[in-house]
């Protein structure tokens, strides 16, 4: 989502999570790791809650004394449907996130770790009272209760926070919990956008939604939670490791990170499993590389695999689409993933689908480039490339700003299936220097819908309601009548009386 004062915003970051790995490497590696992070550097870890009877010293990896129990990994995939957003009936769906985040705080009995863009779970921090409100100050309640439970709540989060006006840290923080502001743009250049939980070293999530009320009730959102799974759990808790490190008062980058924060879960030794009976791989990759410690797979390694190895279908879902870049001045051109996406249709006779999102804040400046990729598009010489625009309808929600916008950030191919968190703008600006994982999952085709299997599963472009005409418009070819914003008649209003995408750019940029 897009942020002024006390709204979500900012460039946000392209990284990957890859479901799978070589079970037994990773183990026999575990056998072998140097001194934690927290020996190397006793400052830098989060502190157990004093109620567990030790003092503030510093946290191990958590949910060490957990490390001999079985995995029995098992994924769920979560979504967010605004409200009043029209479905098509039998459409797949999945999980509410609202309760899927509920549920998993419930199974929380030692450590909470949240990595974080900003957080905005009540009306009150942008100055809205509406009852949609609800479900992110319930979710805020239920962190105290865990809090007051004992449950050690640690979050790494991106600084400066353009939710100026949220007290929502300063609230749990005065009932225990550990935050540190990781300043990203003085380090990087850029922002911390990742979104994802580890929950007693065993349970994840990773998806779009930032921790904002509105990601419950006025934007599409899609993640996934992995139950049960230590193995993936550790290796995401080591990038969480990263941010903690870099929100220590006067952290400068390493030269190199210690060994025991490198992965052996990557895209050459994945990991390797069943989930519920489905056999599949999964590995982490995260951006930008400095911030991927020894054996971290990158972000645009991981995506470009992911289209190189599809034969059939693409389908992907981003909040822009741009073939250069966008947050360097002199903007460049940089082509990397739009040729991917052309050489797979044009070479191989891939389908691609592409869902772009369409907003009050979409920069038209997108949509040429967006006419150039359908135009390659040529049936009788079997190239098949379809682009599309998503628009959720604002109807009686317009006191809601930075809201009403399809955020998800997916792919899908006949092999994988990938669920993002990134900022989803397929630009160098966010692919190459803003960190956080997202996930990658992969599985063979036979698997049960509602898991990992990439034709059955989240994304489902083919089938889901992502691409059903209530939802969204076909995107006007090269020679359409040019309207305001998308080059389409009447300025393409979607339902609803969506209003049109803005004919000039807006300041801010998405979440």
């Amino acid at each position: 989502m897009n942020a002024k004062a006390g709204a979500p915003g900012v460039p946000g970051a392209l990284a990957v999570l890859w479901l799978g790995a070589m079970t037994l490497v990773y183990l026999l590696w575990q056998g072998h790791l140097s001194p934690t992070w927290g020996q190397l550097h006793p400052e830098e870890g989060p502190t157990r809650p004093r109620g567990h009877g030790s003092s503030p010293a510093q946290e191990p990896l958590p949910g060490g004394a957990r490390q001999q129990q079985q995995d029995s990994c098992r994924l769920v995939l979560v979504e967010s449907i605004p409200q009043d957003l029209p479905s098509a009936a039998g459409s797949p769906s999945a999980q509410p996130l609202a309760q899927a985040w509920s549920q998993l705080l419930d199974a929380a009995q030692e450590s909470i770790h949240v990595a974080s863009f900003y957080w905005s779970l009540t009306g009150p921090d942008i100055g809205v009272n509406d009852s949609s409100s609800r479900p992110g100050e319930a979710l805020l309640s239920k962190l105290q209760q865990r809090l007051a439970r004992n449950v050690s709540l640690a979050v790494a989060t991106s600084s400066p926070s353009l939710a100026r006006k949220s007290t929502d840290l300063r609230v749990l923080a005065a009932q225990g919990a550990q935050v540190r502001y990781v300043p990203l743009r003085k380090l990087t250049g850029g922002v911390l956008h990742s979104k994802f939980w580890v929950v007693d070293a065993r349970h994840v999530y990773l998806g779009s939604a930032n921790m904002d009320w509105r990601s419950l009730t006025q934007v599409k959102e899609l993640g996934i939670i992995i139950y049960n799974c230590s193995r993936l759990a550790r290796d995401l808790e080591k990038t969480f490791q990263t941010y903690w490190v870099l929100g220590a008062p006067k952290a400068v980058l390493p030269r190199a990170w210690p060994r025991n924060l490198s992965s052996h879960i990557n895209r050459f030794q994945p990991l390797r499993d069943r989930f519920e009976g489905v056999p599949t791989t999964a590995y982490f990759s995260a951006s930008p590389p400095l911030l991927c410690p020894h054996g971290r797979t990158g972000d645009l390694e991981a995506l470009l695999a992911v289209m190189g190895g599809a034969q059939e279908f693409i389908y992907a879902s981003v909040m822009e689409y741009f073939p250069t870049t966008r947050f360097s001045r002199p903007a460049r051109y940089w082509p990397v993933l739009d040729t991917a996406l052309r050489t797979a249709a044009f070479n191989r006779g891939v389908r691609v689908r592409l869902l772009v999102s369409c907003w009050l804040h979409t920069d038209p400046r997108m949509f040429p480039g967006l006419r150039s990729l359908q135009a390659l598009s040529d049936p009788e010489a079997g190239v098949s490339v379809d682009v599309k625009v998503f628009i959720v309808p604002v109807r009686n929600h317009s006191n809601i700003p930075f809201s009403r916008v399809n955020h998800s950030k997916f792919m899908v191919t006949e092999k994988a299936a990938y669920i993002g968190e990134q900022r989803g703008r397929w630009a160098v600006g966010s692919g190459l220097g803003v960190p956080g994982p997202s996930s990658l999952s992969g599985a063979n085709c036979t698997g049960r819908g509602g898991h990992i299997n990439p034709q059955k599963g989240a994304v489902a472009l083919e089938r889901g309601r992502a691409w059903v005409p209530k939802a969204t418009l076909p995107f006007c070819p090269a020679g359409a009548p040019q309207g305001r914003g998308l080059g389409c008649p009447a300025g393409l209003r979607g339902p609803g009386g969506q209003p049109r995408c803005d004919p000039a750019p807006r300041a801010g940029g998405e979440s």
